[in-house]
């Protein structure tokens, strides 16, 4: 971690910029404010909220219940706080963060690019769906869990008239549960994680018995309405064709039979994964997390990279829940002020440091209980779409391995295209891995990460209108 000081500043010179307006983001500005900084806050979204609890848009009026959940207050909370901070923070909304040299960030907004300059970066960028493919899985009507999510909240509409929800992690029974809420019809809830294997996570799980009492609620909720809930499946293919999209889904149940769901829109994913782009193209030291099989951000408990003045906090470094971001922020914040010389609570942070360890605790259980199913990506047809936006299959990949001996992420990424599409490998990268290690005979860890590049997102940029004649330098 970088330990070195920032350079004596008052606090009203220091240009702090954070990242992000979800709940790490919020309770970090909030922490800030406090301690008589003004943050630069630039947020992707039109609104504050982050993704969990993303406000609805201006105009529409569905009360945080039927938006929220049993998560409703805590989004009250959170969103009155950031109404409370909006006179004392510089809010940038529907600002996206491209790309990023030392002290400075590349943004856009609504076409227009400007540059942001910082003394100290906080990166509570949150985190997106963790995407397994399975054959079919390109068509029409397929969504993340996270996208279904954002068609209920932000557009209060249904992926479809009859949705199933495959895949395995807490996020699978949350969207199905707002989706039943809604009044949407859900043709069936398809788990691939075995109920043995909850069992076996109590221990880790029971570290929050209230949260994990909302979790059994959930599938109580799903349940009571007669929605077909189904444990350790095997995803087999997604039924459909490219004229119309999806019409069904193919699964082996825990018992070996066949089962087939007819669905016109499916929701798809398991658990989440850190974004970390910007990180990387910041120079962020990364670190293999073995219980998640995944690269995470190699940060201290308050949120200090290995760069000097770079910050990430919440989701971005690790997924623990909402909750466990707004522990984070505050912590995160803390460690700016103590790099600062300011004095922090050392009760503030003894306090907020063991309520993460137990949310740590909880969500171990979490990753046994909801394994990430690297066995699918070894098991996938050869004709199988591995990359979305590149229409990359996976014996293509399987290809490079063989025949190029391009066993490292990047270098398969090179001879085969799978990650340089649209997304940047934010979708199909960490799948892409597992097949490569599978075809490779190596652990995941081995095959390494992909290397991230600007832009991070796709953009737009607005030009203005050529006369006759007039050429666009580039």
């Amino acid at each position: 971690m970088a330990t070195a000081r920032l350079k004596d500043l008052h606090k009203e010179a220091c240009r702090v910029v954070i990242v992000g307006a979800g709940p790490a983001g919020t309770r970090c500005a909030e922490a800030l404010v406090a301690a008589g900084i003004r943050p630069i806050l630039l947020d992707e979204n039109r609104r504050d909220g982050g993704q969990i609890y993303r406000r609805q848009p201006e105009g529409f009026s569905r009360d945080y219940a039927t938006l929220y959940g049993s998560e409703a207050d805590k989004a009250r909370a959170l969103h009155q706080t950031f109404d409370r901070l909006r006179g004392q923070i510089d809010y940038r909304p529907d600002t996206l963060v491209w790309g990023l040299t030392p002290g400075q960030l590349c943004c856009v907004s609504q076409g227009s690019h400007s540059t942001v300059e910082y003394d100290a970066l906080i990166l509570c960028t949150g985190a997106t769906d963790r995407i397994m493919p399975i054959e079919g899985w390109q068509l029409a009507g397929i969504y993340s869990l996270g996208g279904a999510q954002i068609a209920l909240k932000a557009q209060a509409v249904s992926i479809g008239r009859r949705v199933v929800f495959l895949g395995s992690g807490p996020l699978l029974y949350l969207v199905a549960s707002q989706y039943l809420k809604a009044g949407a019809k859900i043709a069936a809830v398809l788990d691939t994680s075995p109920l043995r294997r909850r069992i076996a996570a109590l221990p880790n799980l029971l570290a929050r018995p209230g949260v994990l009492f909302a979790g059994i609620k959930l599938l109580a909720q799903l349940q009571r309405a007669k929605v077909p809930v189904h444990f350790g499946v095997e995803p087999q293919r997604i039924l459909g064709d490219a004229s119309s999209g999806v019409c069904g889904v193919h699964v082996r149940t825990a018992a070996g039979d066949d089962l087939q769901v007819e669905c016109d829109a499916l929701a798809l994913g398991y658990h989440l994964r850190p974004e970390t782009q910007l990180a990387d193209l910041a120079g962020c030291r990364m670190r293999f997390h073995q219980v998640s099989q995944q690269w995470l951000l190699d940060t201290d408990e308050q949120g200090r990279t290995s760069v000097k003045g770079v910050y990430a906090s919440g989701d971005s470094t690790r997924i623990r829940g909402a909750d466990a971001a707004e522990h984070a922020g505050r912590l995160t914040a803390m460690a700016l002020l103590q790099d600062m010389r300011q004095p922090v609570s050392s009760e503030a942070l003894a306090l907020h440091r063991r309520a993460l360890a137990v949310m740590e605790q909880f969500s171990q259980g979490l990753y046994q209980a909801f394994p990430w199913p690297a066995a699918q990506a070894g098991a996938l047809p050869d004709e199988a779409i591995v990359c979305r936006c590149e229409m990359i299959s996976a014996g293509e990949l399987r290809a490079a391995v063989s025949e190029k001996g391009a066993s490292e992420v990047n270098r398969a990424k090179a001879f085969s295209r799978v990650g340089m599409g649209r997304c940047q490998g934010r979708y199909c990268s960490q799948a892409g891995a597992e097949v490569i290690a599978a075809a490779a005979g190596v652990d995941v860890e081995l095959v390494g990460r992909q290397r991230g590049q600007a832009p991070v997102k796709p953009l737009s940029m607005l030009t203005e209108e050529l006369k006759p004649g007039e050429e666009v330098a580039l």
